[in-house]
């Protein structure tokens, strides 16, 4: 059968096949692949049914199954066809608005999406769901235009009708975070702070808080609740392994979606160039935007085998992986947007890896391995990852090959003041909180002829963080905003600045390689978290580690000083630009050279059946307790008195509910007192 309906299906009998009848028969022809015959059969059944009073459903689901086949103009005229029939009927605008979206015609998508809002107005299940699913669309789509107040009130009106929704919670937070709206965790009547905390992502609350206990509790949640417990497809048998040829290569796959322009692409071109062909074969799997550039083409050219996910089910993607044999599965997104968390979730290779593409644990059942260095995760902050923590000596890759524009601008371009002194925070918006915007404009305060140099955001949001400069007494002018723009001219303007002030708690990543590699120096201020620690322990290995300061006063004191005296500064680049080329952080190839080693130690793990097995014990308590304290102060407290704070709370739920053995801060006996837990700060030297 090829683009026809069955012969059987004569003009005379579509007439009198009846609905259910149709949609079987249809849902079995795509089932079996035979997308046009199904497509014919609504196509027949239509033409001779035009007074049936289900016109307008047939028409629906016809407009679905052309939309499947990417026939979008053809799915458009199904949709309004039924829309006329039948404007109460729900189900035919939002995919209609999907469909204008496809086609690139946002703004009939969002009209489509307030037509139906604006109809429900009876108060039922369903129209409540239909209402939520628009406005969810709505606020997608305004979100990616960069219209994040329009999307902030969409997500609102979306919770005020369901409030426990953890996608629109999420997106919610997130869109206050990128619009420095503060405090960012805002309750409302119909919707409290603990609901909305229960949905923060995990990227979101990394920007928001310096809890990695609630960080590891937080990510244990999302896994389990919206990645769900999917039966793993693959079972693993270290004796069969063991009995393969000698020969046979160690096949590592990367699974992500920015292998591309992108960050972690940028990053992972030199990876996969430096791969040892003689030991290792490397596959990457890509599941991002289907926009191809030379980032990607060059990744695509080192690897032995280059596979684009895009479009398979998680089933068909890990079956793809199992079958290429993989025995090392790098997860480069952890929980990023478009992760293929479910596919890990299969287990189509004995192991998975946690590494670089997220800042923090997974807090999953398959995740084995996380890939840090001595200073992101020091001796005693195991107990904040649920993976086993493997070290190299830093944790992030960089490529030493990335393209610089030749030219460099002038500050006069940029907008800067030729003689000011520049001190730049280019993180994007959402990794700024008040406390870090208080200390910068404490900073500028002290260093009169001095400006603060931003990446820029909305309007709205820039016009909102120099309202903030005024209200701290700092002059609006003195916030001079970078446009964003693409990566070898973003580079090249970094020497515009001469001191990068750091954010916390999740502070400057691959933006610091970037910063040290133009030759600015970055102050940092390290917290207990993945993504606090990351900064100072680049400036550690790019051999500047007296620019990590151990305390808020420290760090305002130390900027004002550089700003100060540019002598120090001076020194500092001298220095930095002086050992950038043997320095541990641009050190590619003895990167891979131990990676490789790391990868050898997990194999050996799996053929000795020692595999690990991450400790998720009580995560549930962590999270209850996370909930109810006050996270956007909680980077005040000591090591020490964070530790203790989980330890009261612990005891306080043992009295009431008696908890499990736990080896993270209870005893094995949570009866016992309960015995103190100081992680340990490495002092920069």
């Amino acid at each position: 059968m090829s683009g026809r309906a069955p012969d059987d299906q004569s003009t005379e009998m579509m007439g009198q096949i009846g609905l259910p009848e149709l949609f079987d028969r249809a849902t079995k022809l795509q089932t079996q692949g035979e997308h046009a015959a199904a497509l014919d059969l609504y196509r027949e059944w239509v033409a001779h049914n035009a007074d049936h009073p289900l016109l307008f459903a047939a028409l629906f689901n016809y407009g679905v199954a052309m939309n499947d086949s990417r026939d979008l103009e053809g799915a458009i005229a199904a949709f309004e066809h039924a829309i006329r029939l039948r404007p109460d009927f729900s189900p035919p605008y939002i995919n209609l608005g999907r469909a204008h979206e496809d086609t690139g015609q946002a703004g009939k998508a969002v009209t489509q999406w307030l037509a139906l809002a604006g109809n429900l107005a009876a108060v039922t299940g369903e129209s409540i769901n239909h209402k939520a699913t628009a406005l969810q669309q709505m606020a997608r789509v305004l979100e990616a235009a960069n219209s994040d107040a329009a999307a902030e009130d969409a997500l609102k009106q979306c919770l005020d009708l369901k409030p426990y929704q953890v996608e629109s919670a999420q997106h919610w937070i997130s869109l206050r975070q990128r619009q420095c709206k503060w405090p960012v965790i805002s309750e409302w009547d119909q919707v409290s702070r603990k609901t909305l905390l229960k949905g923060i992502s995990s990227l979101s609350l990394a920007n928001l808080a310096d809890d990695p206990l609630f960080q590891l509790a937080t990510a244990y949640a999302y896994a389990r609740h919206s990645i769900g417990k999917p039966k793993p497809l693959y079972a693993h048998s270290p004796a069969a392994a063991a009995a393969r040829p000698a020969s046979r290569k160690l096949r590592i796959g990367y699974v992500s979606s920015d292998l591309r322009d992108h960050a972690v692409g940028f990053a992972m071109t030199d990876v996969v160039e430096q791969h040892s062909r003689e030991d290792f074969e490397i596959f990457s799997y890509y599941c991002g935007i289907n926009r191809p550039d030379g980032t990607q083409a060059r990744i695509a050219a080192a690897v032995d085998k280059w596979t684009d996910l895009n479009g398979l089910d998680d089933d068909a993607a890990a079956a793809r992986i199992a079958e290429d044999g993989i025995d090392i599965l790098v997860d480069l997104n952890g929980y990023t947007k478009d992760a293929r968390t479910k596919v890990f979730a299969r287990r189509p290779a004995p192991i998975n890896v946690n590494w670089f593409g997220y800042p923090g644990t997974m807090g999953t059942p398959y995740h084995h391995y996380i890939v840090a260095d001595p200073y992101v995760i020091p001796e005693g902050s195991e107990i904040y990852y649920s993976e086993k923590v493997l070290r190299l000596a830093c944790y992030q890759p960089n490529d030493r090959k990335r393209v610089v524009a030749p030219a460099t601008p002038s500050r006069a371009d940029a907008g800067l003041p030729e003689d000011a002194f520049v001190y730049c925070m280019l993180n994007g918006m959402q990794k700024i909180t008040p406390r870090a915007f208080q200390r910068w404009m404490t900073i500028l305060a002290a260093v009169p002829n001095s400006v603060l140099w931003m990446l820029s955001g909305t309007e709205d949001a820039n016009a909102r963080l120099q309202a903030a400069a005024e209200a701290a007494g700092i002059p609006a002018q003195r916030i001079v905003f970078a446009e964003k723009m693409a990566n070898p001219q973003h580079l090249a303007r970094y020497p515009l600045a001469d001191l990068f002030l750091d954010s916390l708690p999740y502070g400057a990543h691959t933006t610091a390689a970037d910063s040290l590699w133009m030759n600015v120096p970055i102050l940092t201020l390290p917290g207990r978290s993945f993504a606090s620690r990351v900064c100072a322990s680049v400036l550690r290995a790019a051999g500047i580690g007296e620019m990590v300061c151990e305390t808020p006063e420290a760090f305002v004191a130390r900027a004002i000083e550089l700003g100060q005296s540019r002598a120090q500064l001076t020194a500092i680049k001298a220095k930095l630009a002086m050992g950038r080329d043997a320095s541990t952080l641009f050190d590619t190839a003895r990167l891979v050279h131990d990676l490789e080693g790391l990868y050898r130690d997990m194999w050996r793990d799996f053929l000795d059946g020692a595999l690990p097995k991450p400790n998720l014990r009580n995560l549930d308590i962590y999270q209850e307790i996370g909930l109810e304290l006050d996270l956007e102060n909680i980077e005040a407290l000591s090591d020490a008195d964070y530790a203790a704070l989980y330890q009261a709370r612990l005891a306080e739920w043992n009295a009431v509910y008696p908890i499990g053995p736990d080896s993270r801060l209870l005893s094995h006996d949570p009866a016992e007192s309960i015995k103190p837990i100081r992680p340990r700060r490495v002092t920069a030297r």
